[in-house]
């Protein structure tokens, strides 16, 4: 009898297991080249045990195993947001693997919003999820109660896993239809909800492509003996995106050593903006830019400057300092070349005389 009250346990199993094997047939059918640069969040034992334990009690098992076996499908950015589906709500159905793995990407988002932050945006706001183009919005708030509805679908277990960069929430069901017929016409049968423009939290910055670029770049330079100055690139990064909201396409100077890690925030910030260009520009680009050309960072009224034709062997140099590793990444939008040293700004250079 024992074995018999658990029966239920095997679609669950079955489900999550068939998800898992779908993910790693996708892995292995990509190139080597894509699996060394694939962006993979960093997450430490202390977080999954803690998510997938706190998941497991609330009656979330197959998100619970997910996310302990494959969390790589999850975070894929600085920030996540995870809206947990009820193993009751999976168990009953029969989905392709494929159907499953998107509509889970569809109940994470590249954002961390706690049910305080969400009680602070008006109703109608929507936020990006890591499937492309497809939003989740925000139908349902009502503070005074501590109720709200994503999809018209209530939270119906607010903050069950509340981290700095990442939430939790479970749902009382799955964000859009799990019936058969829809999901022979494709993923494309989820309509995106109407959106107030106006109150967005998604921008072209926050996009999900070009926030798990940036991931990816960050991963790379951790990767290429650049680890200082991709750990304050990443700390800063949520303040670029905030500022920069129409930031899509980037060109990085990244230095090996970065001691400015250990400075005050503020100062941080302006030094790594000052290694920023708001445009992808190559290296044969920088060659053929005339000298004093002056190049507009991403900290206000600090620009860099080109200087050319010091001699033939030297070539041309950004603010005295040559690129060392030209182009060590590149992609239609972002491009990172390596420089030897970093650069300061005027200010530091006169308050630490």
């Amino acid at each position: 009898m024992a074995s018999c009250s658990h029966w239920w346990h095997a679609p669950i199993y079955f489900i999550a297991s068939a998800v898992l094997a779908f993910i790693a047939i996708s892995t292995a059918l990509n190139s080597p080249s894509e699996n060394a640069t694939r962006p993979i969040r960093p997450t430490s034992n202390y977080l999954s045990l803690n998510a997938s334990r706190t998941l497991r009690e609330s009656g979330f098992n197959i998100m619970a195993t997910l996310l302990m076996v494959s969390p790589e499908m999850f975070f894929l950015s600085p920030n996540t947001t995870i809206f947990a589906i009820k193993d009751t709500s999976l168990a009953n159905t029969s989905l392709p693997p494929w159907f499953l793995k998107n509509l889970l990407q569809y109940h994470t988002s590249p954002l961390r919003l706690s049910m305080e932050d969400v009680f602070k945006k008006p109703q109608g706001i929507c936020f990006p999820t890591l499937v492309d183009r497809k939003k989740l919005a925000v139908t349902k708030i009502d503070a005074k109660e501590r109720l709200v509805e994503i999809n018209h679908v209530m939270v119906s277990h607010p903050d069950l896993v509340l981290e700095r960069q990442v939430a939790i929430h479970g749902v009382l069901a799955p964000f859009s239809s799990l019936g058969s017929k829809d999901i022979f016409l494709g993923w494309e049968f989820v309509q995106a909800p109407i959106c107030d423009v106006n109150s967005s939290l998604v921008s072209d910055a926050n996009d999900p492509r070009i926030v798990s670029e940036w991931t990816r770049i960050i991963h790379l330079l951790s990767s290429h003996r650049f680890v200082s100055f991709a750990i304050g690139l990443n700390s800063v990064l949520d303040g670029i995106l905030v500022d920069h909201k129409n930031l899509s396409s980037v060109t990085i100077f990244a230095p090996p050593e970065f001691e400015f890690v250990a400075s005050s925030s503020p100062m941080l910030e302006k030094i790594v903006r000052l290694h920023i260009l708001p445009q992808r520009v190559t290296y044969m680009e920088l060659a053929a830019l005339p000298d004093k050309q002056r190049l507009k960072t991403l900290l206000p009224d600090e620009d860099l400057e080109i200087t050319n034709g010091v001699n033939v062997t030297q070539g041309f140099a950004i603010n005295g300092i040559q690129i060392a590793a030209p182009e060590i990444f590149s992609s239609k939008k972002f491009i990172v070349h390596g420089i030897p040293q970093a650069f300061e700004t005027t200010n530091f250079h006169n308050t630490s005389r």
